[in-house]
């Protein structure tokens, strides 16, 4: 099939975080899998000088390459329902949009995002359970995987050059608990945006999580849970570890025995006192630490890895595919009157610097503006809801190179 993927090539549209794990994983998979794969940013605000301009060319690149299926990672509001809409009407393009973060996000975006889409993906249980109630019958429990391409068999112990390591963003909780390691003598070597070692290629990860006789996973989606019970999720990592032949010790989330046996396959922890006694644990017992290891890598490849995923979803969407049957009728022009409604100054510009003077006050001109942008998107998606995310949505008017 010809698939195109509309996601951010780099992590929050920025080079310097890295590029994005969705970019590194999703395209070589559904290429391996033999599809003709294009791909439209929708993260990089470098890339156009607006909204508007972001959605116009979306639709243009929709109408010249023709895909069977666009597999989209919906950040906020950056790709509006109008857009999918009109795209899902005048085409017979199936739409899937992978739900990341759903433990927190499917309150506030998520839910809203499914009525605009043939087929949300999502990897929080509790999402997928809640979904019926609210009305939504296009939601399907999937899951974080491990690329095939960047699977090696695990190593000894005795082979590993790092004792403990931790690959991600520090933020929250996770400084405080890879210091409280540190404070009791474990060596823990960290890479990511924040860490001493910074920014990592994707290309070097899978090579620190085969020699590392730990690799540490937090479970914490560092957000408000949104209504849901619990803001600890499943993450990427998880899955990641294991394929690239670590051994993995993640906080414990909700639902992760149904896809590894806790002990066996992978090590968990709940508290930094926990986590200190199990690194410790596995550091003085290397035997059992390669057992788990190899357990986990032998299920992860059985039953993780993205093109397992994938055909999963895809199965999901041939039903979907055999009902559309619309003519390919798509054109830019029909976005004119939401890209007028867009561009409609009104209050907007003043409004805009008040908010971002009022913030610069507290937190300086640099982290001013993206702190107004927060607060307008988490006052809007609880007053005004869906139209959050539509041409006519305040936070998108408001705020571009910040979003």
């Amino acid at each position: 099939m010809k698939i195109l993927c509309v996601l951010s090539r780099y992590a929050y549209g920025r080079p310097e975080r890295g590029e994005n794990y969705d970019y590194v994983h999703f395209l070589p998979a559904f290429a391996r899998m033999g599809h003709e794969v294009d791909f439209f940013d929708s993260g990089d605000r470098s890339l156009y000088r607006d909204f508007a301009d972001l959605n116009v060319a979306l639709v243009d690149r929709v109408a010249g390459f023709r895909p069977d299926v666009i597999f989209c990672v919906l950040m906020a509001y950056e790709i509006w329902f109008e857009t999918l809409d009109l795209i899902r009407t005048k085409s017979p393009v199936v739409l899937v949009n992978w739900g990341t973060d759903d433990s927190w996000k499917f309150t506030q975006a998520s839910r809203f995002f499914a009525c605009h889409v043939d087929l949300h993906v999502t990897t929080d249980r509790s999402a997928a359970e809640a979904a019926p109630s609210r009305g939504l019958h296009n939601v399907f429990l999937s899951q974080w995987a491990t690329s095939a391409a960047v699977a090696s068999e695990p190593l000894p112990s005795s082979s590993c050059r790092h004792d403990v390591s931790f690959v991600g963003s520090m933020y929250g909780y996770r400084a405080e608990w890879i210091a409280a390691l540190r404070a009791n003598g474990i060596k823990v070597s960290c890479f990511g945006h924040g860490t001493e070692n910074g920014v990592v290629s994707a290309a070097e990860i899978p090579e620190i999580h085969r020699t590392s006789r730990i690799s540490l996973n937090f479970s914490g989606a560092g957000q408000s849970t949104g209504g849901l019970t619990d803001s600890r999720q499943i993450k990427a990592r998880t899955f990641e570890v294991s394929g690239a032949g670590g051994f993995l010790l993640t906080e414990i989330a909700p639902g992760l025995d149904r896809y590894f046996r806790i002990g066996r396959e992978v090590a968990t922890f709940e508290t930094p006192t926990q986590l200190i006694e199990k690194v410790r644990y596995y550091l003085d017992h290397p035997e059992e630490r390669d057992a788990v290891a190899r357990a986990g890598h032998a299920r992860t490849m059985a039953e993780h890895t993205y093109e397992r995923r994938i055909s999963e979803i895809l199965e999901k969407l041939r039903p979907l595919q055999a009902r559309r049957t619309q003519a390919w009728a798509l054109s830019a022009e029909a976005l004119a009157p939401f890209v007028e409604q867009y561009h409609r100054k009104g209050i907007s510009e003043p409004l805009r610097a008040f908010l971002i003077a009022m913030f610069s006050l507290p937190f300086g001109k640099m982290r001013g503006p993206r702190a107004a942008r927060r607060f307008v998107y988490e006052l809007s998606w609880r007053l005004c809801g869906a139209r959050t995310y539509t041409a006519n949505g305040l936070p998108g008017r408001l705020f571009y190179a910040e979003s």
